[in-house]
């Protein structure tokens, strides 16, 4: 179910399911401040603070413009989000779903892949789905920048790489 969802289900649920609901999506689905929202939104943030302490009921026009703001920063209206093509044991260690850059909530989409055909076609699927940007390995991305029209990045897995220097090292020790 989606952020979005989840503020419509509360808002048949309860008053007190949508104050609840509203505040946790703002402060900590979306991270942002009440005040942050609202520019977002187009709503004041007086509105806003009484939406969440309860003091007000929202209206349709409201509810509209909450619900459509929460879509566009979850990344769910139009396919706004950055692709990350990689193998699944490198996804498995991707901690956030979300990331805030420059100020925009920006949602993450995995790709798994594992090998450089299967990561070629995940970027072109990636950009068919909407996917405003890409970061994918070194070892394809210059293949993956040739065919699709959205940005793409390396993956520079510096600190891994030495990790994987240093445990084939011992490997090598104990033989």
């Amino acid at each position: 179910m989606s952020i979005a969802d989840k503020v419509i289900e509360s808002a048949f649920e309860s008053d007190e399911a949508f104050q609840h609901t509203l505040l946790k999506v703002i402060k900590e689905d979306l991270g942002l401040t009440a005040i942050e929202f609202s520019e977002h939104s187009s709503i004041p943030p007086s509105t806003l603070y009484k939406l969440m302490s309860g003091n007000r009921e929202p209206n349709l026009r409201t509810m509209r413009q909450i619900v459509k703001t929460i879509k566009k920063l979850e990344g769910n209206e139009g396919g706004e989000f950055i692709a990350v093509i990689a193998s699944r044991l490198v996804l498995d260690n991707i901690k956030e779903t979300k990331r805030k850059v420059h100020g925009n909530l920006c949602t993450i989409r995995e790709y798994a892949a594992t090998s450089m055909e299967e990561a070629i076609i995940a970027a072109v699927r990636a950009e068919r789905e909407g996917a405003r940007a890409l970061v994918c390995a070194p070892i394809v991305s210059p293949t993956v920048e040739k065919i699709i029209k959205i940005p793409v990045s390396a993956i520079m897995p510096k600190d891994s790489l030495l990790e994987a220097i240093e445990n084939v090292a011992r490997k090598l020790e104990m033989e």
